[in-house]
């Protein structure tokens, strides 16, 4: 049985390897579905999740669903501060951080 406190282990390309709870990892629609326990991914079973990209856009996209899922259930009239998520993303990063973040379905 799985449930948003699990700890989900997410892979680059190289190896490295990033630590997020379900309930973050669930802001890519991707992701989410190879972690459903109904689905016959492995994910699911390993709760290990391969994204075959440089480790640098992985931590990105980590950072922005820890973000997503933070600022989820924020009000109408909460401040988000989106400003703070685009200012660590280098220049250099944003297009094939974009086309992973599409891939992903964030």
């Amino acid at each position: 049985m799985s449930s948003d406190s699990d700890w989900i282990r997410i892979t680059s390309r190289d190896g490295f390897s990033f630590l997020a709870k379900r309930n973050v990892v669930n802001a890519s629609g991707t992701l989410k579905n190879m972690l459903d326990t109904e689905s016959s991914f492995q994910e699911g079973i390993s709760k290990v999740c391969p994204i075959d990209e440089r480790p640098i856009i992985v931590e990105k996209l980590v950072e922005y669903m820890a973000f997503k899922a933070y600022y989820q259930k924020a009000g109408p009239k909460e401040d988000v501060p989106a400003q703070e998520i685009i200012e660590r993303i280098p220049l250099e990063l944003v297009l094939e951080l974009l086309l992973a973040a599409d891939y992903q379905d964030m």
